[in-house]
């Protein structure tokens, strides 16, 4: 039997068992036959991209399958989120026909994108009752960021280039950030899209878990299989552990994915009344975050934990009995069986692969030599660039493990500044939202601290990863949740008020 059969037949195996947890799990947080129909879906679409064998053959039937399953959905974001990690996002390039090379790669998100949340952005666009794009402050950044970037393509491109990279700008940015933005609306579908986000997230870490304990990345050959070409579906090895990656075709994207879902569920556990569930539940979400044996996003999870409690009520108490039980934990590891192990895997403590940090630390002092050349715009040719070069790996890659450095060094400062000033200026707008919500207990006041805390948490981790894969289309996905929310409590506010001026 073909390798990629096994797979399936293994995926089918654990996607099963994860499902049937969630269930049990999630059937307060979210209506069970939405629940049902969604993972209903997960299992046709991933039986048909594993069957096809044929990459083109799985979009074009996945295509007609959304389309026709999506007249039902009330919530697109759930459902996007639902299936985002379906399939790795290996993509292949819809050809030009002789008129161009080709029009632009297509991808299971971009499939996604397209099928699942454009029709959303137009329905949202002619709704009087959406507030329009460019009323906030991250709208704005946003945009300004974009147009920055289809700009400067232009130093090193055709127009033709431009055009292409602007409609990646629309689908892999501008579509998700705009529908989770504008179509949650209410706490409801926030939670509905947050519980799809976790579900997904449960499938992910008990395949990662599969993964680690077997040796065997179980997409990779569905890659091949698919007639697809891809570089990130290697094996990588820490401590004589494989390092699980599942769907998202890199062991940090993995983790990245953990972290987020480890700060929705920090939300959504507490409408969970079952407390082995609960505790079941964050125990897998753990496990799907060690499987990966990424340090990045286990830094990202300890800011995220700290952010959150820092947000709520007794803090310094709760932060304090946070750092104790870290400084506790250390000595019971270094006498307990096997725990030697386990430290030598934490960042700047431990001493197996030093040489990640030690790489990383370099990367940013070479990069910042570079920028200064560049400051305002950066360069189309950093990587030539001596200092750049001296980094590459024995891979023959120059792997720009830090999204802030990469931009600087495409973008400059400008292009830096408008980024990072997206998810300031995101991050704010929740802050403020939630300071106009007095008792830090309440479920309204618990949302935002959840939302604040997984944006931080993001942002701590994509200073360890280049934006590769599916770390991108999460950051702006969750930014656009958080400027959901920061909406809702404005609206929800202003309501109150005319309510009583009415009165």
């Amino acid at each position: 039997m073909p390798e990629h059969l096994r797979a399936l037949i293994v995926i089918l195996f654990l996607a099963g068992i994860a499902f049937h947890f969630a269930r049990r799990l999630a059937g307060s947080w979210v209506s069970l036959p939405e629940l049902a129909r969604r993972r209903k879906l997960w299992f046709v679409l991933t039986l048909l991209a594993f069957l096809t064998q044929n990459f083109w053959a799985y979009a074009i039937v996945a295509a007609i399958v959304l389309a026709f399953t999506t007249k039902r959905e009330s919530n697109r974001v759930a459902l996007f989120f639902s299936l985002l990690f379906l399939i790795p996002p290996a993509s292949a390039q819809i050809p030009g026909l002789g008129l161009i090379n080709y029009f632009f790669a297509l991808d299971h998100v971009r499939l996604l994108s397209l099928v699942v949340l454009l029709p959303a952005f137009f329905a949202l666009w002619k709704d009087a009752g959406t507030l329009p794009f460019g009323r906030t402050w991250p709208d704005k950044l946003l945009a300004l960021y974009l147009l920055l970037a289809i700009i400067l393509s232009l130093r090193d491109s055709s127009v033709t280039g431009a055009l292409r990279l602007a409609f990646y700008a629309f689908i892999d940015v501008l579509l998700p950030f705009y529908v989770a933005s504008r179509a949650a609306r209410d706490v409801a579908r926030l939670k509905d899209a947050m519980c799809a986000f976790v579900v997904a997230a449960l499938v992910l870490a008990i395949v990662g878990v599969f993964e680690m304990s077997r040796h065997w990345l179980l997409y990779g050959a569905l890659i091949k299989a698919l007639g697809l070409e891809w570089g990130y579906d290697l094996y990588l090895s820490r401590s004589n552990y494989l390092r699980a990656s599942a769907s998202t075709g890199q062991a940090i994207a993995l983790g990245y994915v953990m972290a987020v879902a480890i700060g929705f569920y920090l939300y959504l556990q507490a409408s969970t009344h079952n407390r082995l569930y609960r505790r079941l539940g964050g125990l897998l979400l753990v496990g799907g975050l060690i499987a990966p044996l990424s340090r990045g996003p286990w830094i990202g999870v300890a800011a995220l934990l700290a952010t959150y409690i820092a947000t709520g009520s007794q803090a310094f108490r709760r932060l304090g009995m946070m750092a104790l039980a870290g400084l506790v934990t250390l000595p019971l590891l270094a006498i307990l069986p096997g725990g030697g192990k386990v430290i030598d895997l934490l960042p700047f403590i431990g001493s197996v692969e030093k040489g990640g940090i030690t790489y990383r630390e370099q990367i940013i002092a070479n990069a910042l030599i570079v920028i200064q050349r560049n400051p305002w715009f950066g360069s189309v040719d950093y990587l030539k660039t001596p200092e750049m070069e001296a980094m590459r790996q024995g891979q023959g890659i120059i792997d720009i493990v830090n999204t802030y450095v990469g931009i600087a060094l495409s973008h400059g400062i400008i292009g830096l500044g408008l980024f990072v000033g997206f998810f300031a200026m995101t991050l704010i707008g929740i802050r403020k939202a939630m300071r106009t919500i007095p008792d830090k207990d309440v479920e309204m006041h618990r949302l935002g601290r959840a939302l604040f805390a997984t944006l931080t948490g993001i942002l701590v981790i994509i200073a360890t990863v280049s934006s590769i894969t599916i770390i991108p289309v999460v950051y702006w996905s969750v930014a656009g949740l958080g400027v959901a929310y920061a909406q809702m409590v404005i609206s929800a506010r202003d309501q109150e008020r005319r309510a009583k001026g009415v009165g």
